[in-house]
């Protein structure tokens, strides 16, 4: 085939993680359950592989089933670890936020953009010392399936806001007042637990990312705060997975009708990221580096 969209698209695998509430896939077909290990520890289950319309996608619970895992001991670097093994080379963040904008109200779809970061109890690198790397984080999230996301909430009639800043706090407390105004007169738009260090590492293992963030709530600075109460803020979130399942259904169709990806740079991100000349590198860390590295030792023309 001559069709370059075809031939930009058939390596690339699509990943799904879900956050609260959004458990399992009912709607897969033709399902594996991948038990892996990473030398990052354990990751929060099983990977889940199946079929949408006979495309494959892979699907990991964030905070596991049941919900058991808190978001400071969700082992990030073992998710992306596990996800970049079975291939996966775009990565769609769903999760649960609170809204910091008047107009971000709940039951909208934030196609975000941009993080600040205040989390504080998390391993956010892959990398160490004996082998540095410091990968460019100006823009995080991939702009491509940006746009895609925005065509499919159109098109399936998702409330949604193009663009936003998302603030990760390290939880799992929620904020206080004057938090929640701080973070306000920042800019930002939500405020969630999870997409950081989620985003930096996704960007470390070269997998493009795109983040979700699906509004339950506004954050405790909104002067009706006080009048939502856990039944209302559940029955948001049930909402949300209703659509967020929906939403990765035709995001799936789409993405393997074929997407180019030639002007993004993610996947080969550690050819200009990598300081450290391989002569020196530690080995017990290249060797932990095992799945993160192996396209860069490949393929790079970096001194060896």
């Amino acid at each position: 085939k001559n069709n370059k969209k075809y031939w930009a698209n058939i390596m690339n695998v699509l990943g799904f993680i879900g956050g609260s509430g959004i458990y399992k896939l009912e709607f897969l077909t033709d399902i594996k359950e991948h038990q892996i290990k990473s030398s990052f520890g354990d990751p929060s289950g099983p990977i889940i592989e199946g079929k949408i319309d006979n495309n494959t996608v892979y699907f990991l619970s964030r905070h596991g089933e049941g919900h058991t895992l808190s978001p400071s001991s969700i082992n990030y670097c073992a998710n992306i670890d596990c996800l970049k093994q079975v291939g996966v080379t775009d990565l769609i963040s769903l999760s649960a936020v609170g809204s910091l904008k008047d107009n971000l109200k709940p039951g909208t779809f934030v196609i975000v953009d941009q993080f600040i970061d205040r989390t504080i109890n998390r391993k956010k690198s892959f990398f160490d010392k004996g082998i540095v790397a410091h990968v460019p984080m100006a823009h995080p999230t991939c702009e491509i399936l940006m746009n895609l996301s925005k065509n499919i909430c159109e098109n399936i009639k998702i409330n949604y806001s193009f663009g936003g800043t998302y603030l990760a706090m390290e939880g799992p407390q929620f904020s206080t007042y004057a938090e929640s105004n701080l973070y306000i007169d920042w800019g930002c738009d939500v405020i969630g637990m999870t997409n950081m260090p989620e985003a930096k590492l996704a960007r470390e293992a070269e997998i493009r990312y795109c983040s979700i963030s699906m509004v339950t709530d506004y954050d405790c600075w909104h002067p009706d705060h006080d009048k939502v109460d856990l039944s209302m803020i559940i029955k948001t979130l049930n909402d949300n997975v209703d659509n967020s399942k929906n939403f990765i259904k035709n995001f799936s169709s789409k993405y393997y009708e074929g997407v180019s990806f030639e002007n993004d740079k993610t996947s080969n991100i550690l050819d200009t990221s990598i300081i450290t000349k391989k002569e020196f590198w530690d080995k017990d860390l290249e060797n932990k580096l095992t799945n993160i590295l192996k396209r860069y030792k490949k393929n790079s023309n970096v001194s060896k």
